[in-house]
């Protein structure tokens, strides 16, 4: 793994204590609102570190279009944590439980995704979100056991 990918991975694993992090709102609908901002921010970090030009409509659109992938099955713990948030007691316990880990994993993927597409040489600008569909799948599947394994070591480590 080359310097500049190590850096990416540490800001995809920022991002993600981040994401998890927003996924605490206690706000339904609100928490997905600032998890999508967490993301749009590590978009436009990762596209910094490897020089590509950001445009924060065309990051808004390319979360939209990955996120859509994982859906109904993985999209329903984001709406159900989310709106879970609203039921006094066990049910704003259960619902960030859900949230936390759906958004790590999210993030996670999303990260991922972009490393992968800007080490091959591309941009925002040429991104199919159809051809790394799988890849995506994938990624937020062991997004989901990362986040639910993550150390806060790992993250004092991944701002370092």
């Amino acid at each position: 793994m080359t310097e500049k990918q190590q850096e990416a991975v540490k800001t995809v694993k920022r991002y993600m204590w981040w994401s998890m992090g927003a996924g605490l709102v206690p706000v339904p609908v609100l928490d997905l609102l600032a998890v999508s901002g967490v993301q749009l921010k590590m978009l436009a970090e990762l596209s910094k570190q490897y020089g590509i030009p950001f445009k924060e409509s065309r990051g808004k659109a390319v979360i939209g279009s990955l996120v859509g992938f994982i859906l109904p099955h993985s999209m329903s713990v984001f709406v159900f944590g989310s709106l879970a948030k609203s039921v006094p007691g066990v049910g704003s316990v259960a619902g960030a439980s859900a949230m936390v880990v759906a958004a790590g994993a999210c993030s996670w993927a999303l990260g991922n995704v972009f490393i992968q597409h800007f080490e091959s040489g591309g941009t925002f600008l040429d991104f199919d979100a159809e051809a790394v569909k799988e890849y995506f799948k994938a990624q937020f599947e062991e997004g989901k056991k990362v986040a639910a394994t993550l150390k806060p070591e790992e993250e004092v480590e991944a701002k370092a």
